[in-house]
């Protein structure tokens, strides 16, 4: 009997729409990117998942269902 389960990875995520924008949040110091959604509404970051590399990048695309480039803030 365990305690903790893992997440399926393999599961399609989802967002609103209508109130949260996808977006890559980048550290100009370390480079580090962290993909995620920001609220329209509020300016509020909520992390995803780290990104290491372009297939990471891609997964989290895939998903979300996010066509077309992903806007980067910093």
């Amino acid at each position: 009997m365990g305690l903790f389960f893992k997440k399926k990875q393999g599961s399609k995520g989802s967002y609103d729409h209508e109130n949260k924008k996808p977006v890559i949040r980048a550290s100009i110091c370390t480079g580090e990117q962290v993909a995620g959604f920001r609220d329209l509404n509020t300016g509020a970051f909520e992390e995803v998942m780290l990104i290491r590399d372009t297939a990471d990048l891609l997964a989290f695309k895939e998903r979300y269902g996010i066509e077309g480039d992903i806007e980067k803030f910093y």
